[in-house]
């Protein structure tokens, strides 16, 4: 996975939007709530929420951490982008979109 290829995919999903934050992060929204961050120079790194019991199993292997800052919410932080199969990177990033457009307000989906 490079960066064209996670930008074209999470930009695929409904109502998904793209901005820049803290000068040099490539955030990827649904709402307004940020899904999926990822470095914007090489190497690439990419942050996202996980499931509860995703989030355990994956911090406990290589290359993937408790993201700084957002750890507290469930979110992880990938250090390599060989970590995961193109397959396997649709299928947490998608996981992510899900997870946060679940808890946006009934308002705020009713405007997408």
């Amino acid at each position: 996975m490079n960066i064209e290829q996670l930008r074209n995919f999470c930009l695929s999903l409904p109502h998904a939007t793209e901005d820049i934050k803290w000068e040099n992060d490539l955030c990827f929204s649904i709402g307004g709530k940020m899904f999926c961050i990822s470095s914007m120079t090489e190497p690439l790194t990419v942050s996202f929420k996980a499931g509860d019991e995703d989030f355990e199993e994956l911090t406990a292997t290589n290359h993937i951490l408790p993201a700084p800052y957002l750890a507290r919410y469930k979110w992880v932080y990938v250090q390599s982008p060989l970590r995961f199969s193109k397959k396997e990177w649709e299928h947490y990033v998608r996981q992510s979109y899900e997870i946060i457009k679940a808890k946006l307000p009934k308002k705020v989906l009713r405007q997408l």
